[in-house]
C-alpha cells in the first residue's frame, strides 16, 4: 500500500477484526486476517495488541491449545464503544476523499 497507516487506523482495523470472534482470537489468526487489508508484519501488530489492551479495549487470557498456551484477545464494551466511534470517523472520512477523487468538493 502506497499510503501510510496510522496507529489509529490500525487500532481500528485490529477492533474490527478481533470483534468478529465472540469468544476472542489469537494474534496470528488476528495478523493473517488483518493482512487480508493491508500489508502488516506481527512486529506491527504486536505493539498494537498490547496498546489495545493498555486502553481496557481489548482484554487477554490463555487457552490450551495443542499442549501449549495460546494468548487470545478479547474486544471489551470499552473496545467496542472505540470501534464504533472508528467506524463512524472511517464512513465520514472516507466519504469526503471519495468526493474529492472522483471531482468533487466537499463542504
Amino acid at each position: 500500500m502506497v499510503f501510510n497507516t496510522g496507529a489509529a487506523l490500525l487500532d481500528a482495523i485490529v477492533l474490527a477484526v478481533v470483534s468478529r470472534e465472540d469468544d476472542g482470537t489469537y494474534g496470528y489468526k488476528i495478523t493473517q486476517d488483518v493482512r487480508k487489508a493491508l500489508e502488516v508484519s506481527e512486529s506491527t501488530l504486536y505493539p498494537v495488541l498490547r496498546r489495545l489492551q493498555k486502553d481496557e479495549c481489548l482484554e487477554v487470557y490463555d487457552r490450551q491449545f495443542d499442549g501449549r498456551n495460546r494468548r487470545y484477545y478479547k474486544v471489551t464494551d470499552r473496545g467496542m464503544a472505540q470501534l464504533k466511534l472508528y467506524t463512524t470517523e472511517w464512513k465520514n472520512y472516507s466519504k469526503k476523499i471519495n468526493i474529492l477523487f472522483e471531482g468533487g468538493v466537499t463542504v
